[in-house]
Parts: C-alpha cells; structure tokens; sequence
C-alpha cells in the first residue's frame, strides 16, 4: 500500500507538470524582434554562487527518489515539490511537515539556501473549492479568510525561521491554472505576508509573486502601479520564452520590458530573479550538446542583462526538454553537468562587458582576480572566430571537453559556448 500510495504521489506530481507545460505552450506569445545587446549592463559585482538555484522535485518521492545533486546546489526553491500549503495544511489545523522538514535537513548538510514558495489554497480554504487547476481542486482560488492565510504564514516563518532565507508570495498569478482571483486580493496577501515574515524573521528575503514569460509583464506593472512593491525585497519573473523553440538570446527583451517597468514604478533598484526557467517541449534538441549550450547560455545572458539569481527548472523531471538528471538511468546528462562547468566559469569572476557582433557572435568577458576570460558563441551556426591579439589567449575550453592550448589566432565556434582563457 505505501509503495501505491507513492507511485501515485509521483504521478499526480508528473500529471499536474504535464498540464503546466501546455498552459505554457498554448499561452505563449512570439517574440519576432531579435535579441540586441548593445544596452545589456550585467550587476558591478563578483559573481556569487547564490545566483545560481534549481528545482528538485523528487528528493523525496519513493520508490527511487532523486539523489541529491552531483553538482553544487547554492539555492533551491521549492515548488512542484509537495509542500504547498495545500500539502502541508490539507485540512484545517492538520499540519503535515515532514517532506518540508526532511528538505531543510538536505539544505542544511549540503549549505544550499532555500526558497519557499508560499500559495497554493488548500480546497477547504479556498473562495472556489471546485476551482479546476493541475493541483488540487481550489488550488487557484484566493483564501476565503484571510485568517487562514495569516495562519499559514505564521506557521511555516515560526517553524522555519533561519533555515528558510527567502519567501516568494505566489506562483506565476497571471495564469488561471495558479491564481483566479483579483489583483487587489494579490496584493492583500502579499501585505499580509510581508507584514508576518518581517515581524517574525526579519533577516528573510520577501519575493514579489513571480509572473511568467512575455505576456506576464503587463501583470507585473498593474502590481507595482497598485503599490506592491513596498512590500517585498525581490521582484521574481519567469523568463520562459514561448514557444519554446526559441534560444535563450530571445529572453532578452523580456529582461529588458520587466526592467523597463520597474524603472517606471520607481522599483529599479529591487533585484531582479529568475525563479523559474526552462525549456519545456520534449524532443526539440537533436544533440546533447545543443540542449547543454541552451543551459549555459541562459545562464550566461541571464547574468549579463542583470539578473541576479537564476533557479534552473528542473533538476530531476523528465518532462522537461532539457534534463539535468535522467530518472531512467539515474545518472547526470550532459546539460547537468553543464550546469555545474558554467558555475566554474562564473562564481568569482565579475562580468566587465558582453555584446554580439554583426555576425551574431556573443563575445562576453570576464575578470577574475585580474586575470581576463572570454566566453564565445553563435548561436547561427558554426564559424570561425579570429581571437583578437590583444586578449592574449592561452587556452580554449568547449563546453563538456577539456582545455586545449590555443593553436593559431582562430577557433572554431558555434552555439556552444567556448571560454577563452587569457595569459
């Protein structure tokens, strides 16, 4: 019976990820500009290992729970990991904390920092209790007593205080699959919550909820025009790019709108996450390298537009086009260890520039200790690129091979990102 009941806990998780990626696919706007990077200016700060976070969803999901990363985890925010508050409060006043507890004793021997995600209603708690969504019936509906929320709230800060270091209000409110109620019940949970976490865990970082891809900015602005900025430490997006054959380089003129926005409600100076990105049609990519390039690249633009911090999604769920772990054959992809060489290449290094040529080569430069670094790429095609002179390079890295000695003036690029090392 507990080896069914886990099966099934595992399929409804696959199932409401199934309709996630639809709502995505089926919502998503074309972005017909190409991406330009003569305004990209990435933060005047050492890149730190917090900038970059993952989804883990089946850590503790028997019978074959995901083992814990191979690779570094510096942050980890939990959502589609069965600790909403329609998980752990699924009826009223009957707290299940289990999961959450054993996340936080994970966190807490590995030194990775958590991101909980607050939301979800609980169908005894919700305005809409039939209210359809990939979750629980009323999942999407806003508390009918704000009392209840205050009382959830209040609950998971206490018990979690100094191991949780940041809560994000709601999960991606402009889809109906998340959130059905008004903006101005958004706002009032989110006052309401801002109000608790600060009284009782100062030190913890309030996430703005995270709208999501192209057609979520307008829902952003409303918040922040309506006020709710005073009231979280973080502005969250989702820079989904839809549909999703797009390449990273088209998240860009998302960056750029949310910014735009944020400059125009006086809220510029809030950081800006990435809670949640990915790229979601399964079989799109033909190679592993190419589904690796998408990862790094991502992670790279993402950095150099001003984002700063980037939760990958996901680590573990085979419904995502570009895994990280493969739950078949229990083993690290090609993406996934992508993913900790791109830590390599950033964590300590500050960004001093990154632009595109006329050709679409990316050219972005990197400061460690003094010491120069480039990582090159087109995303068009394969090509040569004459290194210049002056960078004085040593050695050339592809993405997932090992350092060569530079042989000649040129090397061979292509989507693939390559880092050039200097002298």
């Amino acid at each position: 019976m507990l080896l069914r009941l886990a099966t099934q806990e595992k399929e409804h998780l696959i199932l409401r990820l199934c309709v996630r990626v639809l709502s995505l696919v089926l919502s998503g706007t074309i972005l017909l500009s190409p991406a330009l990077a003569a305004d990209l200016q990435a933060p005047n700060a050492v890149i730190p290992s917090s900038y970059f976070g993952l989804h883990i969803h089946h850590l503790a999901v028997p019978p074959f729970p995901t083992p814990w990363p191979s690779v570094p985890v510096p942050e980890w925010r939990l959502w589609d990991a069965i600790v909403s508050w329609a998980d752990i409060e699924p009826s009223k006043g009957q707290w299940q904390f289990e999961k959450l507890d054993s996340y936080m004793t994970m966190a807490k021997q590995h030194g990775t920092g958590v991101l909980l995600t607050l939301g979800g209603t609980p169908s005894w708690a919700s305005a809409y209790p039939n209210a359809s969504n990939p979750y629980y019936p009323g999942f999407c509906g806003e508390p009918a007593n704000m009392e209840d929320w205050r009382t959830y709230v209040k609950t998971v800060v206490t018990r979690y205080k100094g191991q949780i270091q940041a809560y994000e209000i709601w999960n991606e409110p402009n889809l109906r699959d998340y959130w059905i109620g008004s903006m101005d019940q958004m706002l009032a949970l989110t006052k309401e919550a801002s109000t608790i976490i600060r009284s009782i865990d100062p030190q913890a970082i309030i996430v703005s909820p995270s709208a999501t891809a192209a057609f979520g900015v307008p829902w952003l602005e409303e918040f922040l025009k309506k006020g709710g900025g005073q009231y979280v430490d973080v502005i969250a997006f989702h820079f989904y790019v839809n549909p999703h054959t797009l390449p990273p380089e088209d998240m860009l003129p998302i960056i750029r709108h949310v910014q735009e926005v944020l400059a125009q409600n006086g809220a510029s100076n809030k950081p800006v996450w990435n809670t949640e990105t990915g790229w979601l049609e399964p079989g799109k990519f033909d190679s592993d390298d190419v589904a690796a390039a998408f990862l790094a690249r991502a992670l790279i633009l993402s950095w150099a537009a001003g984002v700063q911090r980037f939760y990958w999604y996901a680590w573990d769920n085979q419904h995502t086009t570009i895994m990280t772990f493969n739950e078949s054959t229990r083993s690290i992809t090609p993406a996934g260890v992508a993913y900790g060489i791109v830590q390599r290449w950033l964590v300590g290094a500050k960004m001093e520039n990154c632009d595109s040529t006329s050709d679409a080569t990316w050219r972005c430069q990197l400061n460690r200790s003094g010491k120069n670094e480039w990582i090159v790429w087109n995303a068009q095609g394969n090509r040569k690129f004459d290194v210049p002179s002056a960078w004085h390079v040593a050695s050339t890295t592809r993405l997932l091979q090992d350092a060569h000695a530079l042989k000649g003036s040129s090397v061979d690029i292509g989507p693939v990102p390559v880092l050039l090392a200097g002298r």
